[in-house]
């Protein structure tokens, strides 16, 4: 069973990763507008990931004995200057995010509670590669500069990415 501090805390992260869904849902809208449907493809997976991540949480609440509880999602930006602008926000929200879950983690080390650490730990190891992700495109962007070929080639890498179901999910059924 969670404790109520536990509980509360991963009910707020629940609503981190329900925000950070909304945030790439909106990335994605601005890039189909723009025309660069594949930044859009690369936010709409990201999309996608957020909200598997809030379903790794509820799972994890409801297998617990706890009680998820839902709160208003916060407004997101709708526009970016550039492509360059709309990855530094990705990244500089992936930082926070790291943030939130590496408190987490210390929460459940300081509350013993080891099977939310051990859950947690799947997260720590995601940030890294999110926070990662983004800084290998930020030096792309950075290396094309104004260069509308490199943007039509970097289009055109985003756009073959391809969703994959996370592991806590893939094995959770």
């Amino acid at each position: 069973m969670l404790n109520q501090k536990i509980q509360d805390a991963l009910n707020e992260q629940i609503n981190a990763e329900l925000f950070s869904a909304y945030l790439y849902l909106s990335m994605a809208q601005h890039f189909e507008a723009e025309g660069l449907p594949g930044f859009a493809n690369w936010f709409k997976i990201q999309f996608k990931e957020e909200q598997d991540h809030a379903t790794i949480f509820m799972n994890y609440i409801n297998q617990r004995g706890g009680r998820v509880i839902l709160k208003a999602i916060d407004a997101v930006p709708t526009s970016w200057e550039s492509p360059m602008d709309a990855f530094k926000a990705t990244l500089e929200h992936e930082q926070k995010v790291t943030s939130l879950i590496n408190g987490l983690y210390a929460l459940a080390t300081e509350e013993n509670d080891y099977a939310t650490r051990d859950r947690l730990a799947w997260f720590v190891t995601e940030q890294v590669e999110e926070e990662d992700n983004c800084r290998v495109l930020i030096d792309k962007l950075r290396l094309i500069g104004d260069n509308g070929m490199g943007l039509y080639m970097l289009n055109t890498e985003l756009a073959a990415r391809t969703y994959t179901v996370p592991s806590p999910l893939a094995t959770a059924e």
